[in-house]
């Protein structure tokens, strides 16, 4: 077993016995200590000569590396900073985002990383995961298995690159979406980063700028498409299942007809789920929750008008189903009480949809006549949330300003407290302004966005700002079902983390309006999550029995810390 095998699965031990030396040792971004050897490992390991004489504690290097990142002028520039960082010294990168973590998460994730994505060719360092392209067919478990030989890979984050946030097809770039997303993983959860896998299912782009740029790195070819696509894509499952048997994969920024499919066939064959589908609807309805909790109304007076009908506005509203649902409202009253906007409007069954999905979303015929809204052209944003007066209007559209004056009025005359959500990332693409809603509501409104806004001050009260970041969720719920060795993603499973993370608010944070922790609080909520996922998927038989003293101990054992373990030098190097 590799040294890293071995820090892995014993992620708190004291020792580790290293077989590298030298240069290769110090080139292994997750053995690396740099200044940090101490001057026995250093002649221990032959790294005498080769590293200044001074022996700098973690926390004397961590100054250094804050410092640097700090002195860089734009987000893009500490960006690479970081993922020079992360390159050369993993240990020292997640210890500066677990000490630092609200500060430097809207650089290595939502907004920073989507210009990442964008430039990832013309930025392209040093490569950080697994690239598989259709040239592949036929030998995707034999690229896989070179993997394997160097780490145990339990948890992989995988993406087609075709739906980035808001930005779209990006082609091979989409990895810096993965990259960041098992990033919060690591300091968010304690998944070990050597059980960890980035990969981007490069089956081309469509996107012409990346095809006519000499610079792309991709594989240089439109998407595939139909069956060619799906073949490989069924290769790919079945290889991670026999490659890494038990490992949890993370769909990732999948068109939205793709990744519905890919959800519904293979969550049963691979633990998986779509963090952009399930992630997002989690959030979405933790927030609800967490602001009729703390606004005491009732969950079956509440009117939701969700606009934008891709795969996050069907998670969010899937989700809002069982928990509305669960809270006691009745199923007539249900099938109204949320409301789905597409581009053309209210989804409603006199409509006919090529996406089969919004038929499960749209409202019946009748349900529209008598809320005033009979006309299929008369049935944009601004008509709904005058007809229906929503208590919560969440936007997953991409539109940004979709939610102007007028719209954000109307939905604050008919709440005390109305949730605004302006869901839609990154920054630049908001449905609403934080700042404008509480103007236009007169501070009443709770708002929560997507992605990261500063507070608020009005009237001599400051708001600060929720971020509803599917971080809240994910790392929780993989922590959760790995720690379990659940066999799928169950909904139950989600379920409860929903109400975990629901129930995370602190008392201050309500007395500030928030619905969501605040972002340092991450560790903390993720432990919370993930000790109710794995407790529903012992109890509803998805994962191996145990009782809770034995569940408590595994997550607990199981969450590494960023800090330097000492090194032992393996007994034939002793000998010599």
């Amino acid at each position: 077993m590799s040294a890293l095998r071995r820090y892995a699965a014993e992620p708190r031990r004291e020792a580790l016995d290293v077989e590298l030396s030298g240069f290769d040792l110090i080139r292994e971004p997750l053995l690396n200590k740099g200044t940090g050897f101490s001057h026995e490992e250093r002649r221990a390991f032959g790294l005498e000569g080769l590293l200044p004489h001074y022996h700098n504690t973690m926390e004397q290097q961590l100054a250094r590396v804050y410092a640097s990142f700090r002195d860089k002028h734009t987000p893009m520039e500490q960006y690479l900073n970081l993922a020079a960082l992360q390159d050369r010294n993993e240990h020292l990168f997640y210890r500066l985002l677990c000490e630092h973590l609200e500060e430097v998460m809207p650089v290595i994730y939502t907004p920073t990383v989507g210009l990442a994505t964008r430039r990832f060719s013309h930025h392209f360092r040093r490569a950080r995961g697994v690239w598989i392209t259709p040239d592949m067919r036929g030998r995707i478990r034999e690229v896989l298995a070179r993997v394997a030989r160097a780490r145990d890979v339990r948890l992989l984050v995988v993406t087609d690159n075709e739906s980035i946030l808001g930005i779209g097809d990006q082609g091979a770039g989409g990895i810096a979406i993965c990259i960041g997303k098992l990033s919060l993983y690591c300091a968010g959860a304690g998944i070990h980063p050597a059980e960890t896998l980035p990969v981007s299912l490069d089956v081309g782009t469509d996107n012409e700028a990346l095809l006519e740029d000499d610079l792309y790195l991709g594989w240089p070819h439109r998407r595939l498409r139909g069956g060619e696509y799906d073949a490989l894509v069924e290769e790919f499952v079945h290889a991670v299942a026999e490659v890494f048997p038990g490992a949890l994969v993370q769909w990732e920024d999948f068109r939205k007809d793709n990744a519905l499919g890919i959800l519904d066939r293979y969550r049963d064959v691979i633990p998986s789920f779509n963090d952009d589908i399930q992630g997002t609807g989690a959030v979405a309805a933790a927030g609800v929750l967490a602001w009729l909790r703390s606004t005491g109304v009732e969950a079956r007076a509440q009117r939701i008008v969700i606009h934008g009908a891709g795969a996050a506005g069907v998670g969010i509203a899937r989700q809002l189903r069982v928990n509305l649902s669960e809270l006691g409202m009745a199923p007539a009253l249900l099938r109204t009480a949320i409301a789905v906007l597409d581009s053309r409007g209210l989804l409603v069954d006199d409509q006919r949809y090529r996406e089969a999905y919004k038929n499960e979303l749209a409202w019946p015929a009748s349900a529209a006549r008598a809320a005033g809204l009979a006309d299929p052209a008369d049935r944009g944003l601004a008509r709904v949330v005058e007809a229906l007066r929503p208590t919560v209007l969440i936007g997953t559209s991409g539109q940004a300003g979709a939610f102007d004056e007028t719209i954000v009025r109307a939905a604050g005359r008919h709440s005390p407290r109305p949730l605004i959500m302006p869901f839609s990332n990154p920054t630049e693409y908001a449905e609403a302004i934080p700042r404008s809603v509480l103007e236009w509501t007169d501070g009443r409104a709770v708002v929560a966005t997507g992605s990261p806004f500063p507070p608020v001050e009005r009237d001599g009260r400051r708001h600060r700002i929720a971020q509803g970041n599917n971080v809240f969720v994910f790392p929780g719920l993989g922590l959760g079902a790995l720690v379990a060795g659940a066999r799928r993603v169950s909904d139950g499973m989600i379920a409860a983390a929903v109400s975990a993370l629901a129930d995370a608010i602190t008392d201050a944070e309500r007395d500030e309006g928030m619905i969501f922790p605040v972002m340092g609080r991450l560790r903390e909520v993720s432990a919370r999550v993930a000790a109710a996922v794995q407790a529903r998927a012992i109890e509803d038989g998805d994962a191996p029995p145990a009782d809770a003293d034995t569940q408590a101990r595994r997550l607990v054992e199981s969450m590494w810390s960023p800090r330097y373990p000492r090194y032992v030098a393996a007994e034939d190097r002793r000998r010599r």
